[in-house]
Order: structure tokens, then sequence, then C-alpha cells
């Protein structure tokens, strides 16, 4: 605009000028040349100068536009920046417990992460039935029971243990009959009055009787009935041995056949670790290794237990392409272990050493986890975060960042308690 306004006034005046009066004395064709030199000098002038101006309009709106970014940018990373240094006074240090400490490279192990249950072996899970079925009368068993050897577990209740008895009593009387004619026929053919063919006759029927009386005395043991005495149409049904019920599969009138499962048992002394391992990683498993789980109520307390390899599948499951492999827990007595629990494992398959600090040095906050730095003597501290890896004998190894040398001072103990203290200044800010 500038340059247009310019040019037209330089137009305007040359116009005018050109116009000479009549009685100017200057020859026509000078006074021309030297008109158009002037023009041309004033133009060349005022294109120069509107040059300058725009250049120096575009260099201050990329000066402009180049300054409002970068400041942006910084009030935004000083909104999105927290404080990640917190103070303690003498007397807050020692209420926390606070002690230092430096990394240490120990021996870890390295292995195999896997998954599996607690589980017992077939002999120590049972399931009860009744023989000869019938109906439940009662029964007060509860899952998680604990139950003795011989105890009742449930009274059933069936006419045809009347008919059981009575084929017994009825067996057992013609035996003894039996009994008596074999010993008089005995007597005869001794002292040569009866032929020795009835002698023998009477010894097969004794012989019969007496197989078919201990055989029906051993299916009213086996049912839980009475061998003799009055006759009853209910029965108990009794625990196999010693453990603690798993499932209580009948109620109160619940018709119940011999196939039936009425209650399982099981007996958790010999609890074993059963782990899946998938088929690639099976060749480096071996016989003794150690067995680093844990449960899931571990989760918050970080606490392992061990076990050992015992036995390893010699199939691969076809389901999930699997093998099996069975550990004996070293202490199998923990009350915490229960029959079925999910388990997270690591079988130990080597040893590397590595930096560590103490568990109770690393902190875990908003799914990260962190550590603190003694920033000076007097009590102020630096969070910084520390990467994690295995965890073992209370130690859990870390990784250092690039601007933290090995022989950083760390707080080893007290850190949830900076943590603490970090957060509620925030909050309170």
């Amino acid at each position: 605009m500038c340059c247009w306004n310019t040019t037209k006034r330089l137009s305007s005046w040359t116009t005018c000028s050109t116009a000479r009066p009549s009685n100017h004395h200057f020859p026509t064709s000078d006074f021309r040349l030297m008109t158009k030199m002037i023009c041309l000098a004033l133009l060349g002038l005022a294109l120069v100068s509107c040059g300058a101006e725009k250049g120096a309009d575009q260099e201050e709106t990329k000066t402009d536009a180049a300054a409002k970014p970068a400041t942006d940018k910084g009030e935004e990373k000083g909104e999105e920046k927290e404080p990640s240094e917190t103070t303690l006074s003498p007397a807050e240090r020692q209420s926390a417990g606070i002690a230092l400490g430096r990394v240490l490279n120990r021996q870890l192990g390295t292995g195999l992460s896997v998954s599996g249950t607690l589980d017992v072996p077939p002999e120590s899970a049972v399931a009860v039935a009744t023989p000869l079925g019938g109906f439940v009368q009662s029964t007060d068993l509860l899952q998680g029971t604990y139950v003795r050897k011989g105890q009742v577990l449930a009274i059933i209740r069936n006419p045809d243990f009347v008919q059981l008895q009575q084929d017994y009593l009825e067996t057992r009387s013609r035996l003894q009959y039996a009994q008596t004619e074999l010993a008089r026929q005995r007597e005869l053919y001794q002292q040569e009055v009866a032929p020795q063919k009835n002698f023998q006759r009477a010894q097969a029927d004794y012989n019969a009787l007496l197989v078919q009386t201990q055989a029906q005395a051993a299916r009213l043991r086996l049912s839980g009935l009475p061998v003799g005495g009055a006759i009853v149409s209910t029965a108990a049904v009794r625990a196999p041995r010693a453990g603690y019920v798993r499932a209580v599969n009948v109620t109160v009138g619940q018709s119940v056949t011999a196939s039936d499962a009425l209650f399982e048992l099981v007996d958790p002394t010999h609890l074993h670790v059963e782990l899946a391992v998938f088929e690639k990683d099976a060749p480096r498993i071996q016989k003794g290794q150690l067995i680093r789980f844990s449960l899931p109520s571990d989760s918050t307390t970080g606490h392992e237990r061990t076990a050992r390899v015992y036995l390893i599948s010699r199939s691969v499951n076809g389901t999930d392409r699997t093998v099996r492999v069975h550990g004996h827990i070293d202490q199998e007595k923990d009350p915490a272990l229960l029959p079925g629990l999910y388990v997270r494992a690591t079988i130990e398959t080597g040893r590397n050493s590595a930096t560590t600090l103490p568990d109770a040095a690393v902190v875990r906050y908003a799914g990260q986890t962190y550590g603190f730095v003694a920033a000076t003597p007097a009590g102020t501290y630096r969070m910084v975060a520390l990467p994690t890896g295995r965890s073992e004998d209370g130690y859990t190894e870390v990784k250092l960042p690039t601007d933290l040398p090995a022989t950083t001072t760390f707080v080893v103990k007290g850190a949830y308690s900076l943590l603490a203290k970090l957060k509620n200044a925030e909050e309170e800010e």
C-alpha cells in the first residue's frame, strides 16, 4: 500500500511538472530529460523504502510466532511439573525411621515365569459315597469342616436295609442247623451207621452256608449296618480318613445312589505345586530346581514361598500345549496354603549378578516404582524413578537412571513415609 501511494504521487507530480508555462525559456527537450531522471530516482528510493519496511514486518511476525509457542510450552511444562523433593526435620526423620544405604550387587535367580495351582496327591482327596443308596435323613456338614477318621458324616435311610439284615439272620440260623447236622453225620459215619455220602453232603451244605453268611456280613459292614442284633432301617456314612470337607453335594431328604459322591474330603498335609510350563521351555526344567511362588494374598506384602521340582510330565497337554511340573513345598504346614489356590511362580534355571536395593527402599505410586535419594545431609530427599526387576530374599533388582552413579545414597527404610509427606504437600498446594 505504501509503494502504491508513493508511485501515485510521483506520477501526479510528473504530470504537473511536464505542463510547462508558455513563457518558460528552457529548451523543451532538456527539460523533459531532466524531469524523467528525477522521477526515476524518486521511484527507486520509494521501492527500496517499501522493501525494507516489508522485511522488518515479516521478521517481527516470525519473532512473535516463535516466541509465543515457546512461552506457552514453558507455561504448560511449569503446570505439569510436580515437586519431587521433600525435607524432614531431625525429629521427623527419627519418627519415620529413615535409614540410608547404597545399592548392592547380589546374585539373583533367573528363570521362567509360570502359573499354576496348589493341589493334593490322589490319595489325599476322597469322594465319599454310600454303597446302597437311599434317602439322606440327616447331615450337619459344612464346607471347611474338619472331620476325623470314622466320624459320622450323614445318616442314610433305605427300606432295603431291613431285607439285608433279614437275609443275614436267616442264613446264620441255617448255618447253625447245618453245623449240628454235620456233627451228627460225622458221628454216624465214624460208627459206620450211615454212609459216607451223607456225611459229605452235610459238610458241603455247611461250607456253602458259611460262605454265604460271611458274604452277607461283609455287605452289612460295608453298608454301615450292624451285623446281627436289632434290625434297623438307617445306616451311617463315615469318613474314611481325616481331612477337611471340600464339597457337600447333598441336602436332607435327597435321594442318592451308589454312584453319587455325597461329600469330598481333602487332607492338606501333603500339598504340592502344580505348574504349567510351555512346551518350548520344558527342556530347561530339571528335577531339584528351586521354585519361588506367591499366592494372591501376597500381592501387597511381597511374601514368597519356595518349593522344589519333583516330577516333570512326559506328555504335552493338547489344549494349551503345556507340560505339567510337580513341585514339593518346603513348608507344607503353612496355614495360608489351601488346595485349589492360584499361584504365580518362577522356576530358577540359573543365577547372575544384579544391582539391588532392599524391598523397603522401593515404593509404588500411580503404577510405577520409585526410590528416594538423599539430596542433602540436612534432610532433603528427592524422588527418582526406579524400574524394578526380580525380587528375592528381601531385595529387589533396580535399574539406576543414567545420571545416578552406583555410589548414590538411597533411603532404604522409611521410603513410604517420605512418599506420604511429598504427596500431602502437593495436595496442600
